[in-house]
């Protein structure tokens, strides 16, 4: 089997897929801006912006699973370029991570990576591209930050589906393993709920008392999130009688691919009582 080659893998959801690839028995390299010792996996140095390092780090490889972000617009810089080196050494399969509602909420960030989802696709490699729901860490780091006030703040009307980073990093493994798909099915957590429902089980898990106040945020944005562009087509949040969205959990309904690892699940590993 050729090696498949994982860039960013030394971030949050590259190094747990490389742990997944590894547990597959796949032979895995990463891709590092810094040198690093070789353990279980191979390393390449490289940067992705530049080109630096990409030729000899993509030699004889069969896959790229593409996970590095800088979370600006030279993700779309990095993308080119890897696609640029990855056509030249003959890489059969390019796989993307991407987010839920790119093309939906007008976001900055999410318009880049709708940009290298469509090089991704254009880039005449055989390719699948995996949207994904934010991350239980991201959620966790929000709610940390807005319970720092004496009440907790949070948007009227919008809803998260938040996901497993070890959950997504098992389905892009499968992915990798089971060669192009283009557009995979969108993957989410297990719970599409709304924001106050997450804001009290992560209270209860933090041992802290806050008023809890929904106010209204003006906005496309916030006005995309409450329509759901954030959540997997056919995964809305729990709703109340009146339609409104309410403080009831709401089991995720079918449509798309789910996680397994709920929110609560990972707030008792990160919080032990």
């Amino acid at each position: 089997m050729r090696p498949i080659l994982v860039t960013g893998g030394t971030g949050t959801l590259g190094r747990a897929v490389v742990r997944r690839l590894l547990s597959r028995g796949c032979p895995v390299r990463v891709l590092s801006r810094q040198a690093h010792t070789p353990g279980e996996h191979g390393w390449a140095v490289g940067d992705l912006v530049t080109g630096r390092g990409l030729e000899p780090a993509l030699a004889g490889v069969g896959t790229v699973v593409h996970c590095a972000t800088t979370n600006g617009g030279r993700d779309v810089a990095a993308t080119r370029r890897l696609v640029e080196a990855a056509r030249a050494a003959g890489v059969s399969h390019l796989l993307y991570v991407s987010i839920v509602g790119v093309d939906r909420v007008p976001l900055g960030h999410y318009r880049t990576k709708a940009e290298c989802e469509r090089l991704v696709a254009e880039s005449g490699l055989g390719w699948t591209v995996l949207r994904a729901t934010r991350f239980h860490d991201l959620l966790l780091r929000l709610l940390e930050g807005l319970s720092k006030a004496p009440v907790l703040l949070l948007p009227r009307g919008v809803a998260f589906q938040p996901v497993d980073v070890r959950d997504v990093a098992e389905r892009l493994a499968q992915l990798a393993e089971a060669g192009p798909a283009g557009r995979a099915d969108d993957f989410g957590g297990p719970e599409a709920r709304p924001v106050e429902a997450w804001a009290a089980e992560f209270l209860r898990a933090r041992g802290r008392r806050r008023p809890v106040l929904r106010v209204p945020v003006p906005g496309g944005t916030v006005r995309a999130l409450r329509a759901g562009g954030n959540l997997v087509p056919g995964r809305p949040a729990g709703r109340s009688a009146d339609g409104a969205v309410g403080q009831a959990a709401g089991r995720a309904a079918m449509g798309g691919e789910a996680g397994r690892i709920t929110f609560a699940e990972f707030l008792a590993e990160r919080y032990p009582a």
